[in-house]
């Protein structure tokens, strides 16, 4: 059987027409997908390999080559519990806050990288999930100007402090609201934001709480939004940096408080679809810089 080539017609209901080469006309409609993309065809019996561009309202829009069917199998690597209490964890990035930067100043390289995925621009609505001292705040907040806003939430006070201090002496008071609280619950309504950024705080959450906090990302980014995490990455097989690096995670919890996670399948459970993912190194360590938008919804032709 050859297989037709699909061209896709845009329209405001929803549903388009889908002419082909080799095929009668064809209706094609929109429906939700928890699984991801899906294409089926009624009396066909087979999978459709296609080609298909989609650009409707409200959407970024995709590309889609290949199998729709094909399922990506991710290994089930074991990810290392955080644990340390939310009350340490506070009181220690409290003590270091007038300090952090000194420490974080290499990851700074692999934020900027994430920024620059992301692609921010004037007039968006964004949050920070772990501000920290708020140097990616300011770098926000110059770029989506005066229509635009820049929220923050973060588990230190100490942290928030020095963010504050650091947002007011760049004169970006107004373009920034920090919250101090926890990301397993965002204070935020549904497709709030334009874009959310996590830079290496993902993995300080524990493993059972890395899929509430991303899923209420995904409640609180609309639509068309977008997702950025920069996080340590578990690999299959571990150098023996990595290796050395997360037994100390384990032997010492409360000084070694990041751990690698799976950030790319993580968001995929959480109702992401990957637009972009890159892995950089640091030190030997594995860094994964994902973005990320909203599954779109899956298509279903129909024969007329």
């Amino acid at each position: 059987m050859k297989l037709p080539r699909l061209a896709l017609c845009r329209s405001p209901h929803r549903t388009a027409d889908l002419r082909a080469d080799t095929s009668p006309k064809c209706s094609l409609h929109l429906g939700e997908n928890k699984g991801g993309m899906g294409l089926q065809a009624d009396g066909f019996g087979c999978m459709l390999d296609y080609n298909l561009a989609l650009n409707w309202p409200g959407n970024q829009g995709l590309a889609v080559k290949g199998d729709p069917m094909n399922q990506k199998v991710v290994p089930n690597l074991e990810i290392s519990r955080v644990l340390r209490s939310k009350r340490d964890a506070q009181v220690a990035y409290d003590k270091m806050s007038s300090w952090y930067d000194l420490l974080a100043g290499s990851e700074q390289f692999f934020t900027d990288s994430g920024i620059e995925k992301l692609n921010p621009i004037a007039g968006e609505t964004i949050l920070e999930i772990g501000y920290g001292t708020g140097q990616t705040l300011v770098k926000f907040a110059k770029t989506v100007g005066d229509s635009g806003k820049v929220y923050g939430i973060d588990i230190s006070e100490g942290m928030s402090k020095v963010a504050r201090r650091r947002v007011a002496r760049t004169g970006m008071s107004s373009r920034v609201i920090l919250e101090c609280g926890d990301a397993v619950s965002l204070p935020f309504g549904p497709d709030f934001f334009d874009a959310v950024f996590i830079s290496f705080t993902l993995e300080l959450f524990d493993t059972p709480e890395i899929p509430v906090v991303l899923q209420e990302c995904n409640r609180v980014i609309n639509p068309a939004g977008r997702i950025c995490v920069v996080a340590l990455a578990k690999e299959e097989q571990e150098g023996w940096i990595a290796e050395a690096y997360e037994w100390m995670h384990r032997k010492f919890p409360k000084v070694v408080d990041c751990r690698p996670i799976m950030a790319q399948s993580s968001l995929e459970a959480a109702g992401f679809q990957i637009l972009d993912s890159s892995r950089k190194y640091m030190w030997g360590l594995p860094v994964d810089v994902c973005v990320a938008g909203k599954k779109q919804p899956f298509l279903q032709v129909t024969m007329k």
